[in-house]
């Protein structure tokens, strides 16, 4: 059989890939044929440049100018790739004695409180918990726990492992529950003012008629609200509105929750009937969670606590409660490494502080 058409290797190379010991071969019986540099790359499916700097690797320096000359061997050529690759890697500059205090109050922040290796990261620089040669970057960090050189285990970071991008599309060939999303003004999407909520509902079991989470999140704030409600239905939002109204009470309800945005889902049917509270209410084409992103976000980091196929009915109201709370409780980046809790109890205070300049 012709040595330039080896059955192991692919009729058609894929570009940028690393040369296999088959392909090193063909190149050795090819180069002793007396073919050139060109010819072999054709053969091959590489780049002529690629074959040059492998017959150079693989060729042993010639020590005298007597006996045969040196010459290639795939072998060599093989042994000489594994060991460039072997270095190739840029060693890890990290002092684990110095950055050790570090890394182990950082794995008891995530163990215990659930938090991000970027969230540690920022929240102990800010507040100078540690000198900052102690400190490695977050890109650092995600190195180490990949390599499993973090006292972690990537299921300790669950978020790292389930991250996905989806194409956004918007079906419009369903009844809209109230006012469409493409009528809420502009500054909401801007980020500049406080009082802008995204709202949906958290399921545990999706068989039965059983307790589900009714959930709110702030849109510049990050506050996150969720209340344990009875079932998936209208009666259901309708006294977590009840709950939300006697917590921050009528007379500033508008101004707390200026609008609120929803799914088109049937636990929303009579939702529109609260803008009697002064707060515009929007429903969002259907089939598109992506125009409700904080609310998707922090209802994955919910899922911390209530997994996917578990009952809420295990979960007593408070236990909810305590859930938000440690979500809240969380250093963010995008607020400065700040909580949600922090920010948002500062617009609280400027909200009714009004009540008390008279």
């Amino acid at each position: 059989m012709d040595q330039a058409h080896f059955n192991t290797i692919e009729d058609v190379r894929k570009s940028g890939r690393h040369l296999s010991l088959e392909e090193r071969g063909m190149i050795q019986a090819l180069y002793q044929k007396g073919f050139s540099l060109r010819s072999i790359a054709a053969e091959v499916g590489c780049a002529h440049t690629t074959v040059f700097y492998e017959l150079r690797r693989g060729t042993p320096m010639r020590k005298s100018n007597h006996g045969r000359a040196p010459q290639y061997t795939a072998k060599r050529g093989y042994k000489a790739y594994v060991e460039h690759r072997r270095n190739s890697r840029k060693p890890c500059k990290i002092d684990h004695n110095n950055c050790e205090p570090f890394i182990q109050w950082m794995a008891e922040q995530i163990r215990k409180n659930r938090w991000s290796l970027d969230a540690c990261v920022g929240y102990a620089k800010i507040y100078r918990l540690f000198q900052p040669e102690q400190i490695p970057c977050t890109k650092t960090l995600y190195n180490m726990l990949w390599a499993d050189k973090l006292p972690l285990s990537l299921f300790d970071v669950p978020r790292v492992l389930g991250r996905k991008r989806r194409r956004k599309w918007v079906r419009k060939n369903k009844r809209m529950k109230g006012r469409s999303i493409e009528e809420r003004p502009a500054i909401v999407n801007e980020g500049s003012e406080i009082g802008h909520w995204e709202v949906d509902t958290v399921v545990g079991q999706r068989e039965g008629r059983e307790a589900v989470t009714f959930t709110a999140v702030e849109k510049v704030t990050r506050n996150y609200i969720a209340i344990r409600i009875a079932g998936r239905n209208s009666a259901g939002v309708e006294t977590a509105m009840a709950e939300l109204q006697e917590q921050y009470g009528t007379e500033h309800f508008s101004q707390v929750f200026k609008t609120m945005t929803a799914d088109n889902g049937p636990e929303f049917e009579t939702f529109s009937k609260f803008e009697s509270l002064g707060t515009k209410i929007y429903f969002t084409h259907p089939y598109s969670s992506w125009e409700r992103p904080q609310n998707e976000r922090h209802n994955g980091l919910l899922r911390d606590f209530i997994p996917k196929g578990m009952s809420i009915e295990r979960f007593t109201d408070e236990d909810v409660l305590n859930m938000a709370d440690a979500l809240n409780q969380r250093p963010r980046r995008i607020l400065g490494y700040r909580s949600p809790t922090e920010l948002f109890d500062t617009f609280l205070d400027g909200v009714y502080s009004i009540d008390n300049t008279y």
